[in-house]
């Protein structure tokens, strides 16, 4: 309904029309020259396999659209990898652990949803990368004999709470609890499960916030539709590596996954 103006300076109300749904995807080719190799990457991680590198989906999207169409446009794509990622590894998980990390990550998506006008994406996309580059100098330290012990529960919480904010506001939730996670040596296929249930509660959890901020628009909708395909692929490559791989090397690329990733985002939040 709209208010329109009558010969009396008074305003009269009247039914609009509503617009007809349209379905149209972005049609921009240098979108899809940068999504492809995105998603592809995203599926890659999301099965366990370069942990870390899922982060730079988003930023490597907003090259060429914006940070929040860019989360936008994943919400879909990233629920179907968590349905294949809790198929391939539905026995694997620890739940114990989960019983931890589930309310911590939504503590951390409430804060992300209850905030997330008030917040520059790059600023959190900064301290998402100085946080993930300073957990990797301590690892480095670690592993030369100073201290291997895992982190403290508290530090486990409050970094995964992080990782529940940081998800929301931009798709980049690994880095922090992988900062809690990878000293913890888990098997790969343990932790690759542990981390698919994980992040389908999280991704589910945003559905609702993301539709209320506006976010969730008919082309963004029609756009990840497109993308879907490259899902199953992505998720197919990551599991054989996962369950194919050294333990020692998995660690090996899930430590240069977030080296990059913490290179990338904090030039994106300080440098660029």
């Amino acid at each position: 309904m709209i208010a329109l103006p009558n010969d009396n300076g008074r305003h009269i109300f009247c039914l609009k029309r509503p617009q007809a749904m349209s379905l149209t995807p972005i049609i921009d080719p240098w979108f899809y020259a940068v999504a492809v190799p995105a998603v592809l990457l995203l599926g890659i991680s999301k099965s366990g396999f370069g942990a870390g590198f899922g982060s730079l989906a988003v930023p490597m999207m907003a090259l060429v659209t914006t940070v929040p169409i860019a989360a936008a446009i994943l919400m879909p794509v990233l629920f179907v990898m968590d349905i294949l990622g809790i198929i391939a590894y539905r026995r694997d998980f620890d739940r114990p652990l989960l019983k931890f990390l589930i309310p911590a990550a939504l503590a951390g998506v409430l804060v992300g949803a209850l905030t997330f006008h008030a917040l520059d994406a790059k600023t959190v996309s900064g301290i998402v990368g100085v946080l993930t580059l300073i957990f990797l100098g301590v690892r480095i330290r670690q592993s030369r004999g100073v201290n291997t012990d895992a982190l403290p529960r508290w530090l486990g919480g409050l970094l995964t709470a992080t990782s529940g904010f940081t998800s929301f506001v931009a798709h980049a939730g690994g880095p922090p609890v992988n900062a809690y996670l990878l000293p913890m040596r888990l098997n790969p296929v343990t932790y690759t499960a542990t981390m698919a249930y994980l992040f389908l509660v999280v991704n589910l959890s945003k559905w609702i916030p993301y539709g209320m901020l506006g976010l969730l628009n008919w082309e963004n909708l029609a756009t990840a539709l497109v993308l879907t395909p490259l899902a199953p692929i992505g998720v197919w490559v990551g599991v054989r590596m996962a369950r194919r791989i050294d333990p020692a090397l998995f660690y090996r690329i899930a430590y240069l996954g977030m080296a990059l990733t913490g290179l990338k985002l904090t030039w994106d939040g300080w440098l660029a």
